[in-house]
C-alpha cells in the first residue's frame, strides 16, 4: 500500500506521519512483563484474561486496587460505551475495581474528580476536553498521591496537570489527516459540525482540517443532544448552499444524522465522521459514508487502566513525557469489512 511519509521540525521534535495516519504508540507492556519476548505472549495473555473472566477472576495475583475514570460523555454517548469496554477488560484482567462517571459540563466533571479523590482510589483516569475547569481537580488528585492518567481529550495540557501519560490521539493531526484526504477526493467547500461547544478537541479537529485543506470550511455549531435540531441544522446549511461537497461530523452518531440532512436537503455532498462504530463500519461498506477516522477509544480505556496497574504494580511509565499515541487512522470502504466485526463486539 502507498505511504506518503515526511517529517516535520518544530518545538514538538520530529513528527513522521504517514498515509493512513496511524500514530499508536502501545508497547504492549503486560504482554512482556508476563510473556517476555515471545511472538504468543498476547495471545496467551488474551487466553488468560478470558479464562479469569470465565472463572471470575484475574490474570494477576496484584492487590484488589480502585481505579476511577471520569469523562466529560454526555448521556447516550455510544462512543465512551466502547472506551468502557475497553477498561473494564484491562480491569478484569488486572485484578481492579473499576468505577465510571461523567458528565459533560466541566463543573459538575470536576466534582466528580474530587468525589473519586475523597474516596481514596488507586487511580484515576479523566478526560480534560473542558481544561480550565478541571485544573484545580486533577491538582488535587496528584497532590493527594493518586496516579492520574488523562485519556482522550486534553493531551497537551495532561503533562502540565501533573498526569503521569495521554492516552489518545492528537486532535489537530487527526483535523490534518481529514484535510489531506479531502483533498485527494478532490472536495472545494466542506463545513466541520461541531456538536459540543466549549470543547477545545473539536475545536482543535476543525482547525486541523482548515489547515491542510485546499478549499473552504465553515463551522457549523449544533445542539449534540437534541439529534432532531443537529438534522436540521445542518440540513438547512446544505440548502442554503449546495456548493457544499463534504460535511464532517466529529462523532459517530452524527454521522447517520448528517446522511438524514443530506437527504432532506437533496444534497450530493459526502458524509465523513471521526470515529468509528457498527452503524458507521456498514455505511463505509455501503458507500454511504466516504470515510472515518478512528482513534481507538477500546484501546485509549485498556492501555489507560493496563498503565495504571503497571504504575501502581511496578512503577512503570510509557510515553517519555509525550502523549501514547492511539490514532488517527483513515478508515475507508476498503477496510470497513475487516473492521465491523469489531465494531459490531463493541471492541472499535
Amino acid at each position: 500500500m502507498y505511504q506518503q511519509v515526511y517529517q516535520r521540525q518544530g518545538g514538538q521534535g520530529l513528527v513522521a506521519r504517514f498515509r493512513t495516519w496511524v500514530s499508536i504508540a502501545v508497547a504492549g507492556a503486560l504482554g512482556a512483563s508476563l510473556a517476555g519476548c515471545s511472538s504468543t505472549g498476547g495471545k496467551r495473555a488474551e487466553d488468560a484474561r478470558k479464562a479469569a473472566s470465565a472463572q471470575g477472576g484475574a490474570a494477576v495475583n496484584t492487590p484488589r486496587w480502585t481505579v476511577a475514570m471520569i469523562t466529560h460523555s454526555g448521556d447516550g454517548d455510544t462512543f465512551w460505551d466502547i472506551v468502557q469496554n475497553g477498561a473494564q477488560q484491562a480491569a478484569d484482567k488486572d485484578n481492579i475495581k473499576f468505577l465510571y462517571s461523567h458528565n459533560d459540563e466541566g463543573q459538575q466533571q470536576a466534582q466528580l474528580v474530587d468525589a473519586a479523590v475523597d474516596k481514596g482510589v488507586d487511580g484515576i483516569v479523566v478526560t480534560l476536553a473542558k481544561p480550565d475547569a478541571m485544573k484545580s481537580a486533577v491538582a488535587r488528585a496528584v497532590k493527594a498521591g493518586i496516579p492520574v492518567i488523562t485519556v482522550n481529550s486534553g493531551s497537551e495540557k495532561s503533562k502540565e496537570f501533573g498526569a503521569l501519560t495521554h492516552v489518545g490521539q492528537d486532535e489537530t493531526i487527526a483535523g490534518e489527516a481529514v484535510g489531506d484526504e479531502l483533498n485527494e477526493r478532490g472536495r472545494k467547500k466542506a463545513v466541520c459540525v461541531l456538536h459540543e461547544q466549549g470543547n477545545v478537541g473539536h475545536e482543535q479537529r476543525c482547525a486541523g482540517v482548515k489547515k491542510t485543506f485546499d478549499g473552504t470550511v465553515r463551522n457549523i455549531y449544533v445542539e449534540g443532544t437534541d439529534m432532531s435540531a443537529v438534522q436540521s441544522s445542518v440540513g438547512a446549511k446544505l440548502q442554503a448552499d449546495p456548493s457544499v461537497d463534504a460535511v464532517v461530523t466529529l462523532g459517530a452518531p452524527y454521522a447517520d444524522t448528517a446522511v438524514k440532512a443530506k437527504e432532506d436537503a437533496g444534497s450530493k455532498a459526502e458524509i465523513d465522521t471521526f470515529d468509528l462504530n457498527a452503524k458507521v463500519a456498514a455505511s463505509l461498506e455501503d458507500g454511504t459514508l466516504g470515510f472515518a477516522v478512528d482513534q481507538q477509544p477500546y484501546l485509549q480505556g485498556y492501555e489507560a487502566v493496563d498503565l495504571l496497574w503497571l504504575h501502581k504494580y511496578n512503577a512503570d511509565t510509557l510515553g517519555g513525557g509525550r502523549p501514547v499515541l492511539t490514532g488517527p487512522q483513515i478508515i475507508t470502504k476498503d477496510q470497513a469489512a475487516e473492521l465491523k466485526q469489531y465494531a459490531e463486539r463493541g471492541t472499535r
